[in-house]
């Protein structure tokens, strides 16, 4: 079955309820030839942690949302829940999704770690958006996956906004990325995928030789891989942090600014 829009692929896109980056991001990210549809991940719970939780818990059920359409594979945009899950519950939602739907599936933190795999990362500075509480949450998910967290910094703040992640300006991500210069790390990784990351890592793609990633770059960037053999490549990889394929929409987006 053909799509007009998304000859070469269709992502299904899972995005947590009140997240305001995804959509734009991957809009963003998404080159001629593939499209995505999104669903929305809803929680009543009355906390981030128990919302998180609440969103993994109920799949399958939310595949019902994309229905038969013909989406090549499925994003799961979110990347704090797989840490309160762990590997192991995250590896075995992810293989159930995959048998259910029929198609690939990933996390925002599994795409995450396969491109720090295809670099060859193995010490990692982490960016973090969130609070202490999920930040220790976090350390022990990427240790778990096999890599070291020799760097961190925050872009977290206290705020009064609709929430204190997904109300961060684009220059939070910035300051903190540019904090790690000098570590001794084979990659930065920004965390979530609700703090707005591209400007950064359009202004600043590398730290030192350091690739500079973000889980929503991943996010794009796996959709990607999974049907283009070139892009699943370190070079493919390294061009993707570069810019190309996207940094171009993400100047023509910023002139309505």
């Amino acid at each position: 079955m053909s799509v007009a829009y998304a000859p070469k692929g269709l992502l299904g896109v899972f995005t947590p309820q009140a997240n305001t980056t995804v959509e734009p991001e991957i809009a963003l990210l998404t080159p001629p030839g593939y499209a995505w549809i999104n669903a929305r991940m809803v929680s009543g719970k009355d906390s981030i942690t128990a919302r998180l939780l609440d969103y993994m818990d109920q799949f399958p059920e939310p595949l019902a949302q994309f229905a038969n359409a013909p989406i090549t594979a499925i994003a799961i945009a979110c990347t704090g829940a797989s840490y309160l899950i762990g590997k192991d519950r995250e590896d075995a939602l992810i293989a159930d999704i995959e048998t259910r739907a029929g198609v690939p599936a990933f996390t925002g933190a599994t795409a995450s770690v396969d491109a720090l795999r295809t670099l060859g990362a193995k010490r990692i500075g982490l960016v973090s958006p969130y609070n202490s509480a999920l930040d220790a949450e976090s350390a022990g998910y990427w240790e778990s996956r096999g890599f070291t967290v020799a760097a961190e910094a925050s872009a977290y703040r206290e705020s009064s906004d609709f929430h204190p992640i997904y109300s961060l300006d684009a220059m939070a991500a910035e300051r903190a990325v540019k904090s790690l210069d000098g570590q001794d790390i084979d990659a930065v990784l920004m965390l979530g995928t609700g703090m707005p990351t591209l400007d950064a890592i359009a202004h600043v793609p590398f730290i030192g030789r350091a690739p500079v990633l973000s889980c929503m770059l991943c996010v794009g960037w796996k959709a990607i891989a999974l049907r283009d053999p070139g892009m699943a490549t370190r070079d493919g990889l390294i061009s993707w942090v570069g810019g190309e394929g996207w940094s171009e929409r993400l100047a023509r987006s910023r002139a309505f600014t």
